[in-house]
C-alpha cells in the first residue's frame, strides 16, 4: 500500500484489516465524544457546576479534535501517516488518564481539550488514508464500508458508555477509553505508510500550511465541507441534548437512554450504504439533505409544542438516515477534490463540523433545554438546506 491503487484487486486480508483498522480509527472518535454521554447528568452533581458548564466538556474536546486536525494534517502531507497516528494516540492516552483525577470541572474541561488533539489524529487519518490510496467510486465504497461499520460506534458507545458509568461511575469511561487507544496502537503493526516520501512534501514544513489557501479557494471542495460540517453540527446539536431532553427531563436511565441512542445510530450506518445505490453521489446528498432538514423542521415543531418521547424520538430516524446519506457522499466528494494534499484536505473537512459542534453544544443547555435545542436545530437546518442546493449545483466530479 506505499503506491495509489485505482481499485482494489479483490477482497484481500491485507484489503479487510485495513477497512476494520480505519473504521476503529474513525469509531475512536465518535467513542471519544459519545461514550461519557450518559455520565453528563452525574457529572454536574459530581463537579457541582451547571448544565452548560459540563457540556463544555464537548466543546472543548471538539476543540481539540478541530485545531489537531489543522496541524496534524499538514505535519502527515510532510512527515507521513503513521508517524503522526502513533504521537496522537499517545496524548490521548495521557490526557485521558490523566482526565481521571480531575479536581474541578475546569480542569477536566483542559483534560478534553487534550484528549481531543490526541483523538484528532486517527479521526482525520481515517479519510486521509484511504484517499492515498483509491479515488473515484472505489474511494466511495471504502468510505460508505468504513462509515457503515462505523454506523455501530455511536450506537454502541453510549450503550457501553451507560453501562461503565452505572457501574464504574463517569471514570470508568476514560478507563476504557485509554485502554481503546492502547489497542489501536498495539494493533497498528499492520498499518503500512501510505504515503511514500517520493509523494510526500518537500521544503521547510512552513510550506505544508501554504496548502491550506489552496483548499479553501477551492469553491466544489468547499460547498462538500460546509454541507458535511452543517449536517455534523445537527448531530453534536442532537448528541449534547438527548441526555438531558432523555434523562432528566423523560426519565430514562443511563443504559436505557444508551441502548435509545445505539437505536437511533443504526441508521446512519443504513443512509451511508444507500448512498451508493445512486449512479451520482451528489444526488444522495441532495436527497439526504432534504430528509434531514424535513425531519428536524418537524422536530423543531414537536420541541416547542409537545412534550412527548415517541413524537421526538420517531422523528430522530430518518434525520439519522439522511445524515448518513450526507456523511459519505460529502466525505467522499471533499476528498476527491482535495486528494492531491490529502492530510490538509482531511483536516479541513474534519475541522469544519467541530467548529459547528463546538459553537452549537453548550447552546443547547441554556434555558429551558427543549427550546433551546429546537432553535438551535432550526438555525443550524437553514444551513444544511442553504448547503444541499449549493452542493446539487455543482458538477458530478464521480458519476460511475
Amino acid at each position: 500500500m506505499t503506491s495509489q491503487q485505482n481499485n482494489p484487486t479483490g477482497i484481500s486480508v491485507n484489503y479487510i484489516y485495513l477497512v476494520i483498522y480505519l473504521a476503529a480509527l474513525s469509531a475512536f472518535g465518535s467513542f471519544v465524544n459519545d461514550m461519557y454521554l450518559p455520565s453528563l447528568p452525574e457529572m454536574t452533581e459530581f463537579f457541582k457546576c451547571s448544565v452548560p458548564m459540563v457540556q463544555l466538556g464537548l466543546t472543548t474536546g471538539m476543540a481539540g479534535l478541530g485545531l489537531g486536525q489543522i496541524f496534524l494534517g499538514p505535519l502527515s502531507d510532510k512527515y507521513g501517516r503513521k508517524p503522526v497516528l502513533m504521537i496522537s494516540l499517545a496524548v490521548f492516552c495521557a490526557a485521558a488518564v490523566v482526565s481521571i483525577y480531575s479536581p474541578t470541572i475546569h480542569f477536566f474541561l483542559i483534560c478534553r481539550f487534550f484528549q481531543g488533539l490526541g483523538a484528532s489524529g486517527g479521526y482525520f487519518l481515517a479519510r486521509t488514508i484511504p484517499a492515498d490510496i483509491y479515488g473515484g467510486r472505489t474511494l466511495a465504497k471504502v468510505m460508505a464500508v468504513i462509515g457503515a461499520i462505523n454506523g455501530f460506534a455511536p450506537a454502541c458507545a453510549p450503550v457501553l458508555g451507560g453501562f461503565v458509568s452505572e457501574h464504574f461511575q463517569w471514570k470508568g469511561v476514560f478507563v476504557f477509553l485509554s485502554i481503546f487507544s492502547v489497542a489501536l496502537v498495539a494493533s497498528s503493526k499492520g498499518l503500512k505508510e501510505t504515503l511514500p516520501p517520493e509523494r510526500r512534501l518537500q521544503g521547510k514544513l512552513s510550506h505544508a500550511f501554504s496548502d491550506y489557501k489552496g483548499l479553501l479557494s477551492n469553491r466544489s471542495f468547499m460547498t462538500h465541507v460546509l454541507f458535511k460540517g452543517s449536517a455534523l453540527g445537527l448531530l453534536f446539536a442532537y448528541i449534547s441534548s438527548a441526555p438531558f431532553i432523555m434523562q432528566t427531563h423523560f426519565g430514562y436511565s443511563q443504559t436505557e437512554f444508551g441502548l435509545i441512542m445505539g437505536f437511533n445510530a443504526l441508521f446512519l450506518g443504513a443512509g451511508s450504504m444507500t448512498a451508493l445505490k445512486f449512479k451520482i453521489l451528489k444526488r444522495a446528498a441532495f436527497i439526504g439533505g432534504i430528509i434531514l432538514s424535513a425531519s428536524i423542521a418537524a422536530e423543531v415543531a414537536v420541541l416547542f409544542l409537545l412534550d412527548n418521547f415517541m413524537a421526538y424520538e420517531l422523528l430522530l430516524i430518518p434525520a439519522m438516515y439522511g445524515m448518513g446519506m450526507i456523511f459519505t457522499v460529502s466525505n467522499t466528494l471533499a476528498m476527491n477534490e482535495g486528494r492531491n494534499n490529502a492530510g490538509a484536505a482531511s483536516a479541513v473537512l474534519g475541522t469544519a463540523g467541530y467548529v459547528f459542534g463546538a459553537i452549537v453544544s453548550p447552546l443547547v443547555g441554556y434555558g429551558n433545554i427543549m427550546h433551546s435545542t429546537a432553535l438551535v436545530f432550526g438555525i443550524v437546518t437553514c444551513i444544511v438546506l442553504i448547503s444541499a442546493f449549493m452542493a446539487r449545483a455543482l458538477p458530478a466530479d464521480i458519476d460511475s
